[in-house]
């Protein structure tokens, strides 16, 4: 094995420029400090930019992606209400599990491994009754697939426009196009470590001025603290304008990082930033495709930019797999699937080894893999 750090092409966390690790190394800064709050003051402002709204508020508190979770159950939901979830993987039945949590009635439509879901089915269940939230993983870590979430936001205004349209866009924010205002999203969830280019460490969800109309209209009391909007929203606005508030300590230099990776991204122009993602996945699947491995998305069609589950060849063992890959200085991920887990495996291409053009992350991913596979006894007639 390499004595080096091995280089994490899992599907998160990802690894990120050297400027955004130097900055997690700033000495201690207290959370109402001047330079903090400008430099929160434009992370909200740039956040806005990544998922196209002047409207939305974002709602920026330390934990992880599965926070945002939480922050939208708790704060939309109360005992009985109907929500339509929308499944094509894992992600998506921990969502499901999470709303039960808080008293919902979860109606789930689910995709099979590498698909997404049937849309003549959804526009029946939204004709059959009246939901509160419909909720999707616009990418699912565990399979790779992305949903259209701009035909489901359409069919959702076209049937049932008071209902709130609820995404999970942990893997897919800064590497998936979402325009949260001209599609008429409602919560946008986040984090820290996958193409937003940061280590862990920061929750993110975008909510829409009807959902926190929602909130204000909540026939009873949210039943929670930490991840209460009532208590966080004069902290952001504050922020907002420059001013530091307290609620609880933030991480600070996790959201200084944040910042500064999210700059990168706003300079570099979100459609190039979209842009990048697509021909880096498309790079890596066709590499893969020419030594016969393939893809769990049925189609390119719903095959994200950000991440590939590759299904294992006849006669390799995921263990075996990843141990070589590590010996090779490359961390991968197995699935995740239900029922499927040891049948493929997971390859992250987002953050810096999508935009930035000067590193090698993918083509040394590339390399070491068709080399681990072969001395695994994968005897395939091209070779890279």
């Amino acid at each position: 094995m390499s004595s080096q750090k091995p280089l994490c092409m899992m599907p998160g966390p990802t690894e990120c420029s050297d400027d955004v690790i130097q900055m997690m190394s700033t000495k201690a800064t207290s959370h109402t400090d001047p330079h903090f709050a400008a430099c929160f003051r434009e992370l909200l402002k740039n956040l806005k930019i990544v998922f196209g709204t002047s409207t939305g508020q974002p709602f920026v508190i330390t934990g992880s992606g599965t926070l945002g979770w939480d922050q939208t159950c708790a704060n939309l939901l109360e005992q009985g209400d109907d929500v339509l979830l929308l499944s094509t993987g894992f992600f998506g039945n921990g969502f499901g599990d999470c709303m039960k949590a808080y008293g919902a009635n979860v109606d789930k439509i689910s995709a099979k491994i590498g698909e997404t879901y049937d849309m003549e089915k959804v526009e029946a269940a939204l004709k059959s009754k009246h939901y509160k939230i419909v909720a999707a993983i616009h990418v699912d870590t565990s399979s790779g697939v992305v949903v259209d979430v701009e035909a489901l936001c359409k069919l959702i205004q076209r049937i049932s426009p008071s209902t709130l349209v609820v995404f999970d866009s942990v893997c897919a924010a800064a590497a998936e196009r979402l325009y949260f205002d001209r599609w008429g999203v409602d919560v946008v969830i986040a984090a820290s470590q996958k193409a937003l280019g940061c280590p862990p460490g920061v929750s993110i969800v975008m909510v829409s001025q009807k959902a926190l109309e929602t909130v204000n209209n909540r026939k009873t009391p949210i039943h929670a603290y930490y991840v209460s909007w009532k208590r966080w929203l004069p902290v952001m606005i504050a922020f907002e304008h420059k001013k530091p508030a307290y609620f609880t300590t933030p991480c600070v230099q996790t959201i200084m990082a944040l910042n500064l990776s999210v700059r990168h991204l706003v300079e570099l122009g979100m459609e190039e930033v979209f842009k990048r993602h697509k021909e880096t996945g498309d790079k890596f699947v066709k590499a893969i495709r020419s030594i016969g491995l393939v893809p769990l998305a049925v189609s390119d069609n719903v095959r994200t930019g950000a991440m590939t589950a590759v299904w294992l060849p006849q006669g390799i063992a995921l263990p075996d797999l990843l141990s070589k890959m590590l010996s090779r200085g490359i961390t991968i991920s197995g699935g995740l699937f239900q029922g499927h887990a040891t049948e493929y495996f997971r390859v992250g291409h987002m953050g810096v080894s999508a935009t930035d053009p000067s590193l090698d992350y993918v083509d040394r991913t590339i390399a070491a893999l068709n080399d681990s596979l072969i001395e695994a006894g994968y005897n395939h007639k091209s070779r890279l």
